[in-house]
């Protein structure tokens, strides 16, 4: 790693590591705001989708039991390298960088923000007891196993096949992002062919088709939206930056949304902003003007805010993922009555850190008019309006910590006013045991979801399959109308499961509760991955593209003619 100087005095140290009065430090705050959903700070070191973090600096890397560390660090915690303020600094301002390969979604650009970081993590010393976490369950010894999935095989889960809460015990099993293999390449139908569309070592997310072809990336990590632009072959033919200076962006959207949009719409992790754009554009015709200020209150836990407008164009939708895992932490009762806190906030509306969060929110166009759309839904990380029929649909990534299979993500319609259970119920009326008995009014309330996904898959970006005219590289009717989805993979599940993009069945506008495997073969051992879907698109000759935020890679599949 490199090295960069950054000297943080004792003093510092402890005055920022030490709140007043025993009232959270600043770095505190922002672990707890920003950093928590992924890494704990308990002596036993116990992992989520990343390492421990008690004890680091001073730690060799790459050294928290169980946990499956990418190459680069564990070899540098091999060589007898250990965690320094100074390298730390250096790796939290890019992480991507600083540690090639690392699986570190997201950085923390302000100095400012990372010395009260370091500072807190600093504090963490002592003895400890560091323990591995759960073993992965040996292959096959699960449903939802990894090894076997294959294009073709198709999948339904009901309600009524639901196991018990805490049936396993919960694991912490990140993958080990592995390099991919020589000569290896995911498994696809028979009848399509897959190759390499263009190269993404900033691992970008959320790929959105412009009218004219071009394909728009998010890189929350660097703050900036690229565009790749498709030649007269299988490949980008050029790729670029079209605008940076944003604040971990994620959802886009064209307005207005037809031939001629005069914006590109993205959300940041706590505003939305628009940049004036014409067809063609491959650089931002002028700065960025927010539209929307602030989102809500806080900014932890889930940061991807997922963008879609409404058949006429009159409503941007915004999804919001939830602060926590189950809002352990916000007390029986909102601050103010019920029935005037749902009225304002929706039916099943959180409140405290998860005020309007786990929602949808509706805006106006220009961002002055707000309200609920929907409520109970942890994660929507995909979100999209069914051309078809106008619905809006969503694909969730739900709670952790129950066990291996419970409960299942999901693919839903998501209906105006509508509660889908989180936190105090999940699928219909299974109340949380953890949450038991606060919230009895809302049973009966919660709407079952329409597709249900193996627990833990980690559903992102999907998109429905039209052929665009004029396509030479189209699929077959067959195809028309179903959704692509992207399953990013497990970190918390015994049994790996996800990491792959699957076709989701569709009728006549609503989902059957079947879906396919379509693209494979990512996962190469128990313990490796070499590629992790984030999101579809479908290009404008035909093809789908899958972003590869794993591989850093953007995939090309299209049938073999």
């Amino acid at each position: 790693m490199q090295r960069k100087t950054l000297i943080i005095h004792a003093a510092l140290l402890a005055a920022i590591a030490t709140g007043a009065h025993g009232a959270p430090s600043a770095g505190q705050t922002y672990f707890n705001n920003n950093c928590a959903s992924c890494h704990t700070v308990d002596p036993g070191l116990s992992s989520r989708a990343g390492p421990g973090l008690y004890g680091l600096l001073g730690r060799k890397l790459g050294s928290a039991p169980g946990f499956n560390y990418s190459e680069v660090l564990a070899s540098a915690g091999a060589g007898g390298k250990v965690w320094t303020a100074e390298d730390l600094d250096v790796f939290l301002e890019d992480p991507g960088s600083a540690v090639p390969g690392t699986a570190m979604p997201v950085n923390v650009p302000a100095k400012s923000d990372r010395e009260a970081v370091i500072a807190y993590l600093a504090s963490l010393h002592g003895e400890g007891s560091a323990k591995a976490a759960p073993a992965a369950a040996p292959s096959g010894a699960a449903p939802g196993n990894w090894a076997e999935n294959k294009p073709g095989k198709t999948y339904r889960i009901s309600v009524d096949q639901l196991v018990a809460p805490f049936g396993t015990s919960s694991a912490g099993n990140g993958p080990k992002l592995a390099t991919r293999p020589e000569g290896a390449m995911p498994d696809v139908p028979a009848g399509f062919k897959i190759g390499i569309f263009g190269t993404d070592p900033d691992r970008g997310r959320g790929p959105l088709r412009a009218p004219n072809g071009d394909i728009f990336l998010a890189d929350p990590g660097k703050g900036q939206i690229r565009v790749f632009r498709q030649g007269a072959g299988d490949k980008a033919q050029s790729d670029g930056v079209f605008i940076g200076g944003l604040t971990r962006p994620y959802g886009m959207a064209f307005y207005p949304s037809n031939a001629h949009p005069k914006y590109l719409y993205v959300a940041n992790v706590n505003s939305i902003v628009r940049i004036p754009y014409a067809s063609g554009d491959l650089k931002a015709r002028g700065a960025a003007e927010v539209i929307v200020p602030k989102l809500v209150d806080t900014t932890g836990g889930h940061v991807t805010r997922t963008l879609a407008f409404s058949p006429d164009d009159r409503t941007l939708f915004v999804s919001i993922g939830s602060a926590t895992n189950y809002a352990s932490d916000i007390g029986n009762k909102p601050p103010e009555p019920l029935s005037k806190w749902e009225a304002e906030h929706g039916v099943g509306g959180a409140w405290g850190v998860e005020t309007d969060r786990a929602a949808v929110l509706a805006f106006s166009p220009d961002g002055k008019e707000r309200r609920p759309f929907a409520t109970g839904l942890r994660n929507c990380v995909g979100m999209l309006v069914y051309p078809a029929t106008g619905d809006l649909m969503c694909s969730v990534n739900e709670r952790d910590e129950l066990g291996d299979n419970l409960p299942p993500d999901y693919i839903t319609r998501v209906k105006k006013g509508g509660f889908y259970g989180w936190p105090w119920y999940y699928l219909g009326d299974h109340e949380d045991p953890r949450l038991k008995g606060i919230r009895p009014d809302l049973k009966g309330k919660a709407i079952v979801p329409d597709t249900l996904l193996q627990a833990h898959s980690a559903p992102l970006g999907m998109v429905v399959y039209h052929v665009p005219a004029g396509a030479k590289h189209a699929f077959g009717k067959e195809y028309e109308g179903d959704i692509f989805l992207a399953l990013h993979g497990s970190w918390n599940r015994g049994t790996r499961t996800g990491y792959k993009v699957v076709r989701v069945f569709m009728k006549n506008g609503v989902p059957t509760g079947e879906y396919q495997d379509f693209v494979t073969g990512f996962v190469s051992s128990d313990r490796d991955v070499w590629g992790r879907p984030a999101g579809v698109a479908v290009a404008a000759d035909g093809a789908l593209i899958v972003a590869d935020d794993g591989g850093g890679v953007l995939w090309r599949i299209a049938p073999e003619r």
